[in-house]
Formats: C-alpha cells, structure tokens, sequence
C-alpha cells in the first residue's frame, strides 16, 4: 500500500512550510511582538486568508515545530512495540530528534522565545500539552489509570524535562550532538526509571 502523500498534499507542506519560514524569519529580525500578519502574508506571498487556513494564530506559526514535534511523538508512542514502555520510547524519540538539521533560524527564534518573559511561559504551556500525550502510555505501563497520582506525577516529570531541554538547547551556539544530548537527558531517565520501577513494586504493608 502507498503510503506517499498525494501531489496535493505535498503542496499544502510546502506552502505551510513557507508561511512559516518567512515568520520565523521576521520574528527573529523584527521581534515576535512587532511583526503583522500582513507581513508575513506578504513575505510568504500569500494571503492573510490562507495563513489562516494553515494556523489558527500568529502564535501557532511561532511554535508550528513544537505542534509538529508533538505529533510525532503522540505518534512513536501509539506505535511502540509490545515490551517498550513509555520512557525508553521517549528517551529514544528525544535522541533520534534531527538536532543536526537546527539551522541558524531556528536557534535564533529559540533564543528570541527563552529571553522573553511572555513567551518563555507560553513555551512552557505549549511544552505542558506534552503532558497528555505522555501520561496514558505511562498510566498503561503502571496499569493504572490517566488521574492516578503516581501517573500524573511521572508524566509531569517528563514534560519538565523537555523544558530544561529546551532552554538549554536555546542558549547553544550549535546543536546538541547525539552524544551530548544523551549526556543532558540520561541522568534524568535513570532516576525517572528508578521512580517508576519503585512505583511498579507491590506495596507493602507497614509494621506498626
């Protein structure tokens, strides 16, 4: 079976991957705050009308990399082989990211996001819908439901390591090599690990 994207939808990454661009572009020489949509559409020679067709606000464009990323890992994770939790499946995903591919743009937006209070924060809030790709795969792995407090409490742990990751991925000259990138996160599986298999072991009942 052909899985290829059609003529047509091969079309639409192309202009989405082009409106984009040029807003990046403007975000990091203008500032986020000062550029238009207008601007954009004009930089992207497109309509305001089609930008809208695409993302649903100046602030979508601006994290159309970490909307992608997360789809991709809602993805990785409904995919995991039987046998592969949900932690070695995102320390995998984290690692096979195209750190490689970062261009000069896309550490200079990243370095505009992180040194603006405003946007710094909604980063983090975009960062925290992470949280409800991650949290049933852990519920699964815990057999456990989506609000059990040991469920929440990982997942949690989780989204706030991709925030650490991305400031400081922000404040790099370069991308991370593979090497480098598993030195930042591996300590923090290893003791995410330790927590979740404790959390795994029958409870006892305590002495009195």
């Amino acid at each position: 079976m052909d899985t290829q994207p059609g003529l047509r939808e091969r079309k639409k990454q192309r202009t989405r991957e082009t409106i984009a661009r040029a807003a990046h572009e403007l975000f990091v020489e203008r500032g986020y705050q000062a550029t238009t949509l207008p601007e954009i559409a004009e930089a992207a020679d497109v309509s305001t009308r089609t930008i809208f067709a695409y993302f649903p606000s100046k602030e979508d464009i601006l994290f159309d990399d970490l909307e992608r990323m997360k789809d991709a890992l809602t993805a990785a994770i409904a995919e995991r082989p039987e046998g592969k939790d949900a932690l070695e499946t995102v320390r995998a995903f984290i690692l096979a990211s195209p750190q490689a591919d970062r261009s000069k743009l896309d550490a200079q937006l990243n370095h505009r996001i992180t040194n603006d209070p405003t946007l710094r924060s909604h980063l983090r809030a975009r960062i925290g819908e992470i949280e409800d790709v991650i949290r049933p795969a852990i519920a699964h792995d815990l057999n456990a439901p989506d609000d059990d407090t040991r469920t929440q409490l990982v997942a949690a742990s989780l989204t706030a390591a991709f925030n650490v990751l991305a400031e400081r991925g922000a404040s790099k000259a370069r991308p991370w090599t593979r090497e480098e990138l598993a030195a930042q996160i591996d300590p923090i599986f290893t003791f995410l690990r330790g927590g979740l298999d404790a959390l795994k072991q029958p409870r006892t009942t305590r002495r009195r």
